[in-house]
């Protein structure tokens, strides 16, 4: 088949790696030109599970790691400070591997062409273009949070020695800082209620630093189930255009890479490729409805102590898939702020 990979983000790019080798002809496009072509959002992962996506495609992720975490410092909006051990979680140059996944390949930059002319030319349209759904028809029903970013650079000391994050009221979103080396980070907010700039800026007005890039965009928390159809006609979607973010966390970088491995594996198919997503995202819904119940004070822990429990489970058989001790009374700490 001809197949074009609509958006070079975390799915597009690491899609364009997995069929590099394979019998199609792919051909990547992506709106920035390539000078302005960059990553959004804060480079945090999870270092074992990335270095088996990045086997896959003959990649080394060591070759791209900033800042093996140790501990997540928490400090909730009741002054409760704890910490939580960290197994794996890192900071990594994803920017850098993004473009190190394209470099074989035939990217066309500047460009977001129609719907309509992309259909005359491939048999095949990946929707890899994230909130942006750009060529799958329009949800009904969406859920997202804005979020705002800067990377900074302190001369005079990092303020915190690893990863740090403040959970606003009502689990509405959270404040980040994300250690990039020795003297950098990532600061920046995700909220529902709209306070992630000032969050941003009260962060940056108390510790200082320079400011080296800003970055602003909206994530989305819709699930899989509600970000349906996945596909149609010629076009399927793949990653965050069809919901894959972990609501609780706000993490789209392994689920978006989850969901390249289930297209490769169904993508003849795409009857198959919606059943396999289905299933593997199940426990995302559960999270959603937690998460939103709480965002929009509609939330009874009786009632969703069923969900509770299911979420708890889910992470905490994953344990190293999260990179992070998952204990239940951490996760009460935050549910009940």
């Amino acid at each position: 088949m001809k197949i074009a990979v609509m958006g070079m983000g975390v799915a597009g790019s690491y899609l364009m790696a997995r069929l590099k080798n394979s019998n199609h002809e792919v051909i990547g496009y992506e709106r920035n030109r390539e000078e302005n072509h960059d990553s959004i959002c804060a480079w945090g992962t999870i270092k074992p599970v990335l270095t088996e996506f990045c086997k896959k495609v003959d990649r080394d992720f060591n070759d791209f790691l900033i800042h093996d975490g140790k501990n997540m410092h928490v400090k909730m909006n009741n002054d409760v400070k704890f910490d939580i051990g960290l197994h794996g979680m890192c900071t990594y140059d994803k920017l850098a591997l993004i473009k190190d996944f394209i470099k074989d390949s035939k990217i066309i930059y500047g460009e977001a062409p129609k719907l309509e002319d992309l259909e005359k030319e491939y048999d095949m349209i990946v929707d890899c273009t994230g909130f942006g759904r750009a060529y799958l028809p329009k949800m009904k029903d969406d859920f997202f949070l804005p979020t705002y970013e800067y990377k900074v650079e302190y001369e005079d000391g990092v303020p915190y020695d690893d990863f740090y994050i403040e959970p606003f009221p009502g689990m509405s979103g959270y404040f980040w800082y994300f250690p990039l080396g020795e003297k950098w980070a990532h600061i920046g907010a995700g909220d529902y209620n709209k306070q992630h700039i000032k969050a941003t800026d009260d962060f940056l007005k108390k510790h200082g630093g320079k400011v080296l890039k800003t970055k602003g965009r909206p994530i989305r928390l819709a699930t899989p189930d509600r970000c349906k159809p996945y596909y149609s006609g010629k076009v399927v979607g793949v990653g965050e255009s069809i919901g894959t973010v972990y609501a609780l966390l706000g993490e789209g970088i392994i689920p978006s890479m989850q969901c390249v491995d289930i297209f490769v594996e169904n993508m003849n198919d795409f009857a198959a490729y919606e059943k396999a997503i289905e299933k593997h995202y199940k426990v995302y819904a559960k999270v959603f409805n937690f998460v939103r119940a709480k965002i929009h004070k509609d939330f009874s822990f009786i009632k969703a102590l069923p969900d509770f429990l299911s979420i708890f489970f889910y992470m905490k058989k994953n344990q190293d898939r999260f990179g992070m001790d998952i204990k239940i009374s951490d996760l009460l700490k935050v549910a009940k702020a």
